[in-house]
């Protein structure tokens, strides 16, 4: 294998997270649903026990969605100053679009950046000190 196809595209665990792709394989999906992990792999198998995003994706995709919607309804306010029906007829479609469309690509990332990493529950272990 040459340098290239290394880091070929789909080769690379954030571009087979963000294409919602196992992360092992990149063959097969990782999702049966809008939002609902499958079991394992259909290609290669692989369990998606391990993966557990949590309310990551969520917490991402709201905190920069926010800024964004934020940022473009003051300014708008600013510089146009619409009447405030038009604020709800702006942001609302805006709010849903920047929210709803990239929390599936923020999941499968997350969850192929824990594959990749080997990323697990802490655990403690005990020393013994007693020598």
């Amino acid at each position: 294998m040459n340098e290239f196809q290394k880091f070929a595209p789909g080769r690379l665990p954030i571009v087979r997270g963000l294409l919602g792709r196992c992360p092992r394989c990149g063959q097969g999906s990782m999702f049966r649903g809008f939002l609902n992990l499958r079991e394992r792999c259909e290609s290669c198998a692989l369990d998606f026990g391990f993966a557990d995003a949590g309310d990551g994706p969520a917490v991402f995709v709201i905190m920069i969605g926010g800024a964004v919607v934020v940022f473009v309804a003051l300014l708008t306010e600013v510089v146009f100053q619409p009447p405030f029906w038009l604020h709800a007829a702006l942001w609302l479609p805006l709010i849903l679009t920047v929210t709803l469309l990239p929390l599936r690509m923020v999941k499968g990332l997350l969850i192929a950046l824990q594959y990749h990493h080997r990323a697990a529950e802490g655990r403690l272990e005990r020393r013994n000190d007693s020598q």
